[in-house]
């Protein structure tokens, strides 16, 4: 498969939504003690709803697409050997069910469920659900990014228009950066007009796709925060590389991923955090 079509997208769409309908927004606002454990770090957390979730959105994904190779986020947290499996499938489809745990687990709603179909080592589509407003950021390679409201209107995204470095606001998580980064990177958010966090990849790309926010830097390249974004990033005119320059792939497992409005803003970005 190359390409997705209209059909299976709003198939893909449907199944997301019945599974958040049906095993995230129930589980909302009622997470307790034996619903939620601490993955690697403390506040690196997993829900029953997580499980559950990934759980139905991937054996729709088995029935609709026979042989289809499912990387997904709990998952691989079990087992890490799937990951692997990214790189050799002709198709995959790669699962984050719950991005934004933290804010789920916590009762706020900044969170949303991920999903992108991967052909050859290329993102073919990217689906991003937000079950509390019931919208979706979609994309396919060439044809654009889209809001779809609930009602199923269909709006084109942009990112933000270029502007300097001292007016732009970015998305930068510096805890998370290894300490020695982490020093460097300090002192020179001060030349960006507003650097913040939301811990959360699904409403960090909503804001860059539609215009909202800049740039994001990411500490991390997890296939299941960045192939569906980056792929809606740049169909809304948006440009993301590496630091070291590489163009993003969804096989990647090193670097820190830089998204900008355009490849002149990234340059400009990457010099104010790197010089």
């Amino acid at each position: 498969m190359k390409t997705v079509s209209d059909e299976l997208l709003n198939a893909l769409m449907a199944d997301m939504r019945e599974a958040a309908e049906n095993e995230i927004l129930p589980r909302f606002r009622s997470v307790t003690s034996d619903t939620i454990r601490a993955k690697t770090i403390a506040d690196d957390i997993v829900t029953d709803a997580d499980i559950a979730a990934e759980r139905m959105i991937s054996d729709k994904l088995n029935a609709r697409l026979p042989g289809i190779t499912i990387i997904g986020e709990e998952a691989v947290s079990d087992d890490a050997s799937i990951l692997a499996r990214l790189a050799e499938a002709e198709l995959a489809a790669v699962i984050d069910p719950v991005d934004g745990t933290w804010h789920f687990a916590h009762g706020t709603p900044m969170f949303g469920s991920i999903l992108a179909i991967v052909s050859g080592g290329q993102t073919i589509a990217g689906l991003i659900h937000y079950p509390v407003l019931g919208d979706f950021l979609v994309a396919r390679p060439g044809q654009g990014a889209w809001h779809v409201a609930a009602d199923g209107t269909q709006t084109r995204l942009s990112v933000a228009e270029p502007t300097s470095v001292g007016e732009m606001h970015g998305f930068i998580p510096l805890h998370m950066f290894e300490p020695d980064l982490r020093d460097k990177l300090a002192p020179r958010l001060l030349r960006f007009l507003r650097i913040t966090t939301w811990r959360c990849s699904a409403w960090e790309y909503r804001m860059l796709a539609t215009g909202a926010m800049s740039f994001c830097l990411n500490e991390s390249l997890k296939p299941w925060d960045h192939a569906a974004g980056v792929l809606i990033h740049a169909e809304a005119g948006g440009h993301a590389a590496t630091m070291a320059g590489e163009i993003y792939r969804p096989t990647m497992t090193e670097g820190h991923l830089l998204a900008a409005p355009d490849k002149a803003s990234w340059k400009a970005i990457r010099a104010a955090l790197a010089d």
